[in-house]
């Protein structure tokens, strides 16, 4: 079976944005669709490892920023590489040039995308690892004629490719098994994480984008 079949089905790629108390918050999600058109609903699965789930949650009001061609690394870096319980992902981010507050006073983000959508949580689905929720759309507005990202021109136009991070990207930092001897590396092959080891623990979670040791490839070098 080979589990890359999986990346050929085709993603689109957002920032999905909630607020909580004076906390603006944001994470990167792949799985918004929309799934009636009366009423107007949409739908996302959000892993329970990012602050924005618990917080999406409690707030169960958010907006959904469509990310396009124009988008940058630094994008994905920022919205899903760090953790909001660690990082203020807003921090150094201009209001009305990299973002903007919503009708819902939600953040939406301008920086690298064509649209916004606005939502509240009608139900949600516990899926194990993520909740799917699925939501009345209250608003929503088209920012520019970009075509938007999907999962593949990620992976074959904006992410690093391997040659860049052995050049010293920070997306390629290695975490190392002290035990291991060899030169094995496991990368993910979602945000380009790697680790060090001969075999990766079946229990690893990537800890930029939380996904598992199915999404890690093996490179000998």
């Amino acid at each position: 079976m080979d589990k890359k079949a999986m990346y050929k089905l085709s993603y689109g790629l957002f920032v999905l944005t909630t607020k909580l108390g004076d906390k603006d918050n944001g994470c990167i999600t792949n799985t918004a669709i929309q799934v009636t058109s009366e009423p107007n609903r949409i739908a996302f699965a959000v892993n329970k490892a990012n602050l924005t789930h618990d917080m999406l949650m409690e707030s169960k009001v958010f907006n959904i920023s469509i990310l396009s061609e124009e988008a940058s690394f630094d994008v994905f870096k920022r919205f899903g590489f760090q953790s909001g319980r660690e990082v203020d992902k807003f921090e150094d981010y201009v209001l009305d040039k990299d973002y903007k507050v919503a009708e819902n006073g939600m953040t939406y983000i301008l920086d690298g995308t064509n649209s916004y959508i606005s939502g509240t949580v009608f139900a949600r689905l516990d899926l194990g690892t993520h909740t799917l929720f699925i939501c009345d759309v209250t608003d929503m507005d088209v920012l520019s004629d970009a075509p938007s990202a999907t999962y593949d021109y990620y992976q074959n136009n904006i992410k690093p490719k391997p040659q860049d991070i052995a050049k010293g990207d920070t997306v390629g930092t290695v975490q190392k098994d002290e035990t291991s001897t060899g030169k094995t590396i496991w990368r993910c092959t979602v945000c380009g994480y790697e680790w060090e080891g001969e075999e990766l623990p079946d229990d690893f979670i990537c800890p930029w984008c939380k996904h598992p040791k199915a999404d890690f490839e093996k490179i000998v070098r």
